[in-house]
């Protein structure tokens, strides 16, 4: 049974090209900064494994979740130049998932449906 929890996460790894991993934390660190002010963002952060990278990232619903890449869409775009995205994946309810399908075709993700579960 599944909870009444519209929470909704989108889970990139990239592949930093060579040299440019101290450009990409630089674009990590001003991505944070303009997250800070999302009023539907829980939790956002990088984490590193040499020239890999992963965004750990939260947003209230989908909504937030789309609100965010509108936020920092050219911040985005920018570290797409020196990195490439090399799996996605979106995690939350079917009704929040289905707000999301189409958004974010372009970007080819994995979605995986909430099943049960609950939040705090």
């Amino acid at each position: 049974m599944t909870s009444d929890d519209k929470c909704c996460s989108i889970v990139p790894y990239f592949k930093i090209k060579d040299g440019m991993t101290e450009d990409f934390k630089r674009l990590g660190e001003e991505m944070v900064a303009k997250t800070k002010e999302e009023p539907k963002c829980l939790y956002y952060g990088f984490t590193f494994d040499g020239s890999e990278a992963h965004c750990r990232e939260g947003y209230a619903d989908a909504e937030g979740l789309l609100a965010h890449l509108d936020n920092v869409g050219a911040l985005l775009g920018e570290a797409l130049k020196i990195a490439d995205i090399i799996r996605l994946e979106v995690h939350g309810p079917a009704q929040e998932l289905a707000k999301l399908r189409t958004p974010l075709a372009g970007l080819d993700p994995r979605f995986f449906e909430l099943e049960c579960g609950f939040r705090r």
